[in-house]
């Protein structure tokens, strides 16, 4: 079976499940499942219906620019087609679902037009028919839309998860590494060619397995920003980064070219600036600083510390040591990877903007690339990837401890 005939949510932990993938279908089968939908209507009115195995609430509001309808329910398991939502029809363009934090599940309507939610209601099963969410939207013109949203209630600002504020052990001297897979949940990132393989999933089982890597040095502390398929916003994994005093952030993708723009290959390590280093990485930036409004929330502006970023982005210190675990990954990875012509690049990737932790991302390759694709899907080239970079983290700390520029305070 491939991963695109399965549930997003379902074939990525089994992907990693190894020997005990029953144990995971188990897991999930304590949620209510969706296990179909469906759309009618025209450019007038459209009735969106989801099949559940039991009733659950849901709370349905309008965005705008783009016109969308956000629906937020309880966290379910997706088993519809494969390809659902990724057509319309009348009023809705298409729509995506899936995990926006442990707990919850999101699904998002990307629309034609403005809309007014006229119904928003979940049936129970009776006489044979399964339970059914169903949504009635019915068009209207921009500024009534603008007026209704102007008197919804705001969705709270933090829908995705928490983390605890303090989980350092203080008599642990090790440094902490934040290894962020980028994407997941709802936010599948790119696709390779026929869509069976997504970004999410390959970047989840290379960040898992460089975990354990350097876990097994018993050298570091490691935190990952999701382990398993859940959407997290850019601004939630600095927060994570800063609140557990890391010492690096390493945030994991693999990027796609569009076909217009030709072909690429190889690996690249980004570290941050204000101005890109040349069109690609500006593209690229970009794209994945949209992830957040993927998910039907534009975290663009966020309060609180990723805001104060802007302000302290100054502290070069912070910069310096990320260059240097850039220069010393690519000098571990040209050794056992194929890199990008230009590897080492630069650009404004909000994950990268902790002022107080060196952080770099890492585009293992492109999956639009079949060369790299087949790397980026081989075990043993996984394998070796992540210890050339577990090399990389020990030279990164052993200057540090002999006497490379003094660590940001």
């Amino acid at each position: 079976m491939t991963i695109r005939a399965m549930n997003p949510v379902i074939a990525v932990l089994l992907a990693l499940a190894g020997a005990a993938p029953a144990a995971h279908a188990q897991g999930l089968d304590r949620y209510p499942a969706a296990t179909d939908s469906r759309l009618g209507g025209d450019e007038n009115q459209v009735r969106f219906v989801v099949d559940l195995t039991q009733k659950i609430e849901l709370r349905a509001f309008t965005l705008a620019d783009p016109y969308r309808v956000v629906v937020d329910i309880p966290q379910v398991t997706f088993k519809l087609p494969s390809r659902a939502g990724e057509t319309g029809r009348g009023l809705v363009k298409a729509y995506r679902f899936g995990l926006v934090m442990q707990g919850g599940s999101r699904i998002v309507l990307d629309l034609t037009k403005p809309v007014r939610i006229d119904k928003a209601f979940v049936l129970e099963s009776a006489g044979g028919q399964p339970a059914r969410m169903v949504l009635d939207l019915v068009a209207v013109d921009r500024d009534t839309f603008m007026r209704s949203l102007a008197l919804e209630t705001k969705p709270p600002p933090a829908l995705a998860r928490k983390f605890d504020r303090d989980p350092r052990d203080k008599s642990d001297p090790r440094p902490v590494i934040v290894v962020d897979p980028g994407h997941g949940g709802i936010d599948h990132g790119t696709r390779a060619a026929g869509g069976d393989i997504t970004e999410k999933a390959l970047v989840l089982e290379f960040a898992l397995l460089l975990r354990d890597q350097l876990e097994k040095t018993g050298k570091y502390r490691v935190v990952m920003t999701r382990t398993d398929d859940t959407f997290v916003a850019l601004g939630e994994r600095v927060q994570l980064a800063r609140q557990r005093q890391a010492a690096l952030l390493i945030s994991i993708h693999a990027d796609a070219l569009r076909r217009v723009e030709g072909d690429a290959q190889g690996a690249t390590i980004y570290t941050l600036a204000d101005n890109a280093s040349d069109a690609e990485a500006g593209r690229l930036a970009e794209a994945e600083n949209r992830a957040d409004v993927i998910a039907g929330i534009d975290l663009s502006h966020e309060p609180g510390d990723v805001a104060d970023i802007l302000i302290d982005l100054a502290q070069r210190e912070t910069r310096t040591f990320s260059m240097h675990f850039a220069k010393t990954l690519v000098g571990e990875l040209k050794n056992v990877a194929r890199l990008h012509k230009q590897p080492l690049k630069s650009a404004g990737f909000k994950v990268l903007k902790a002022p107080d932790v060196p952080s770099v991302l890492v585009e293992l390759g492109y999956v639009s690339n079949k060369e790299d694709l087949k790397q980026l899907t081989s075990g043993v080239w996984r394998a070796r990837t992540a210890k050339s970079i577990v090399q990389a983290v020990d030279t990164f700390f052993s200057t540090r401890v002999a006497g490379a520029p003094p660590a940001p305070r």
